[in-house]
């Protein structure tokens, strides 16, 4: 009997001429980039201890959690709102496939606890974030909706274990944290409404003291994960002020006491363009029940917390999707042939290949190096929080923009096939958008990080001095590297100072935000190379921040394309499932110093009319 279309099997066996993709691999063992940096960022016991867990999920994303994230985005939750007797019993059914991949991230893994408490996974300590990052990294290359609950859960949790009294904690803590989907209880954020998205304090949601709870009155426009079991909920106390300053931050829960439904309704579920496995809906609270969570005069700053720990998700899975993406080009380019030759031999290919890989990096050096710093920051270093704060915002407004540039090429690199629903492709299209939106646009986030991060609490200092530092215990990189990483990274910062510091220059926090990004993800990345170059013989990542540094922060004019020297034979390195040793990669460098200076000898004058672009320049 022939295997169903779609499945492992399946795949394994496709008929000459059609591209083949990644169902059936191991996302682990493709990963030499992920194994790699996991070796500078992990310690050794618990990478010791996390690989064979790391392996699992690979093998698990690749296969059976692939085709259960393809099924469950064909067949998307359904709300009914009554049940067979006609009572107001509202309830959303969900495919068998969701069902089953639930039972992987909150039972098999317990993504969602894993940082709040030890013993998941026999780790005996709450897990490190760059462990949890690692899993959640794979997990999303194979299914992407069920990483806001998954998330949700998790920073519901960290809101509660940091702002809720100890009544509040004992009542609904312990369950959040459980490894029993049946018995467990689950986190959601709701906080959008129709009046106050971004602009939060325009909310109109209602809080009415009632002894020692209040009673919930207005809707919630856009509820992701709409059912779960606990949802944090800003809302204004009867009389408080106006604006950001009057809101509180209360814990609703889906049930009561008895069993009974909560007082709100879900009024519809929304009909999204991507992440149709999870549900997303509306709320109608009609007197719901909740306990204030924390200083009530704080509640917004209270539930930034979430937000900003949400904003750093969402940049995990971007790199996650453009990783899939990646590899699923990659495939493509190598499995087809035209015109007598394999697709990935062409030198526009390799070109569109190099679009989908810089990028790719740039974002899994930026994850890794904010899990890095995050315990840190927990325990109250300043110069690791500030560095966590601002590395945060820059990541989810670029990793994310990134991500719909990444997903479309690698459509475009399997042809025809990549626009059809059987293949994923579409899917990680689609998935890509939700990280434009969900917790901020990126003109939120741009001004985010320059309004506040850098303006507000000069945060750009603090990430200043941990990459100078970093750049400064590198030396193996050749000096005149060294040299232009450091001016790229001052010049960015000095942009990066000037928009937060006038109001007339808001409309540059975007190009202030993404170069200040690029230059910070290329110091990472030729730290990361050296470091690596140094253990095993792969240098590999000082060719990709020589190439952040020449696509990303160097004029160049649209009138006056330029192949950039040397860059074919680096090309050709990267390219192959190959260590690049750093002596190679020295002498590619010194190649490439060669020819531009040879081109800038024989290069014609500039015409006086030319613009030059560069995003450090003070258009």
């Amino acid at each position: 009997m022939p295997a169903p279309p779609g499945t492992v099997e399946a795949m394994q066996h496709a008929p000459a001429g059609v591209a083949p993709d990644c169902r059936g691999q191991d996302f682990f063992a493709l990963d030499a980039s992920l194994r790699g940096l996991l070796e500078l960022y992990m310690d050794d016991a618990l990478r010791a201890h996390m690989w064979p867990h790391l392996q699992r999920l690979g093998a698990l994303a690749g296969g059976r959690l692939d085709e259960l994230a393809t099924l469950a985005d064909r067949h998307p939750p359904v709300l009914h709102a009554r049940d067979r007797y006609g009572r107001d019993e509202a309830w959303i059914e969900y495919h068998p496939a969701y069902r089953e991949m639930e039972r992987i991230a909150f039972e098999d893994f317990a993504l969602h606890a894993m940082s709040h408490r030890g013993g998941v996974l026999d780790w005996p300590d709450p897990v490190p974030p760059i462990a949890k990052y690692a899993l959640q990294y794979l997990f999303v290359q194979a299914e992407f909706g069920l990483m806001c609950p998954i998330s949700l859960t998790d920073t519901c949790a960290f809101l509660l274990a940091r702002y809720g009294d100890a009544a509040l904690k004992a009542r609904f803590l312990e369950p959040m944290l459980r490894q029993d989907r049946a018995r467990m209880l689950t986190g959601a954020q709701f906080m959008t409404e129709k009046d106050g998205g971004s602009d939060v304090g325009r909310i109109e949601t209602v809080a009415v003291r009632e002894g020692d709870r209040w009673r919930l009155h207005g809707e919630k426009w856009f509820c992701s994960h709409t059912d779960a079991d606990l949802a944090m909920v800003l809302a204004r106390p009867e009389g408080a002020a106006a604006g950001t300053h009057g809101l509180g931050l209360f814990l609703m829960p889906r049930l009561l006491d008895d069993g009974t439904r909560n007082a709100y309704r879900m009024l519809r579920l929304k009909n999204k363009l991507g992440t149709r496995s999870m549900a997303s809906g509306e709320i109608r609270l009609e007197g719901a029940i909740a306990y204030v969570v924390g200083d009530l005069q704080r509640g917004l700053r209270q539930m930034l917390d979430q937000v900003n720990l949400s904003r750093l998700s969402h940049g995990v899975r971007a790199a996650a999707m453009m990783r899939r993406c990646w590899h699923e080009a990659l495939f493509a380019a190598r499995g087809r042939r035209a015109f007598g030759h394999d697709v990935v031999d062409f030198p526009l290919m390799r070109r569109q290949l190099m679009k989908i890989l810089l990028p790719t990096e740039q974002a899994l050096s930026m994850v890794c190096f904010a899990a890095a710093v995050m315990p840190e920051a927990h325990r109250g270093d300043a110069q690791a929080a500030a560095s966590l704060r601002l590395v945060t915002a820059l990541l989810k407004l670029r990793a994310c923009r990134d991500n719909v540039r990444v997903a479309t090429a690698a459509m475009e690199v399997r042809g025809g096939n990549g626009y059809i629903e059987d293949w994923v492709a579409p899917r990680l299209v689609r998935d890509a958008q939700v990280g434009l939106l969900w917790e901020g646009t990126s003109n939120i986030n741009a001004l985010d990080a320059m309004q506040r991060a850098v303006g507000r609490d000069r945060a750009h200092e603090a990430l200043a001095d941990t990459l100078h530092t970093m750049l400064a215990d590198a030396p193996e990189l050749p000096a005149a590297l060294r040299a232009t990483l450091h001016a790229a990274l001052q010049r960015a910062l000095r942009q990066a100072e000037r928009v937060a510091g006038a109001a007339q220059e808001e409309s540059l926090a975007r190009a202030a935000a993404s170069a200040l990004y690029d230059a910070a993800s290329a110091v990472l990345l030729a730290w990361e190379g050296a470091a690596l170059g140094a253990r095993h013989g792969d240098a590999r990542r000082v060719l990709l921040a020589r190439m952040v540094l020449e696509h990303r922060l160097s004029p160049r004019d649209p009138l006056d394309a330029q192949r950039v020297p040397g860059e074919d034979a680096a090309v050709h390195a990267l390219l192959r499932d190959e260590a690049i040793a750093p002596a190679a990669v020295t002498a590619l460098l010194a190649t490439r110093a060669a020819d531009t200076a040879r081109g800038q000898r024989t290069r014609p004058q500039a015409d006086e009319n030319q613009m030059p672009a560069s995003p450090l320049n003070s258009r």
